[in-house]
């Protein structure tokens, strides 16, 4: 009966141990700044969206990852602060998203639409950007968002950076 004592003690020690660690870890997470971007559509619509910005190393690594729900017409911009190829993944992320790979005057240049929830597949730029937004799935087809619609706002400014 005692040996049982002990290794239920023992065992409730672990699981406490696991718990504090866990804890720890959702208090490390990072945190976003917010700000407002404006889609101009070819079509000669306006839409205004907040977003979360993911500048840092450690922002844009997190991302979206394990969120569970995002309201309609928000999103997280990626800035990479140059202009470059660009790989993302959906690697713990449980919301389907579109992304929107954005050249540094704010052309959308790429559209990849309904990634896969905690897909680990690389999702490519196909050209140089220097952001991606991320946005709920079906908000591409929803706004009518089509390669060559302009975003200015938050970091993407009307003009050239």
């Amino acid at each position: 009966m005692r040996v049982f004592r002990d290794i239920l003690a023992r065992s409730a020690l672990a699981a406490l141990f696991l718990l504090s660690v866990s804890v720890a870890s959702l208090a490390a997470d990072v945190s976003f700044e917010r700000g407002k971007l404006r889609l101009l559509t070819s079509g000669g619509r306006v839409h205004d969206l907040t977003v979360e910005l993911a500048v840092e190393p450690d922002q844009r690594e997190q991302g979206l990852m394990h969120r569970r729900q995002m309201a309609p017409d928000h999103g997280m911009l990626f800035d990479f602060g140059e202009t470059r190829r660009v790989m993302m993944w959906m690697r713990n992320t449980y919301l389907p998203l579109d992304m929107l790979f954005i050249a540094e005057e704010g052309t959308v240049r790429t559209i990849h639409e309904n990634a896969v929830p905690l897909s680990e597949a690389i999702i490519d730029s196909e050209e140089p950007v220097a952001f991606v937004l991320e946005l709920n799935a079906g908000t591409v087809q929803r706004l009518g968002i089509r390669l060559g619609d302009r975003i200015t706002g938050a970091r993407i400014p009307a003009g050239a950076r």
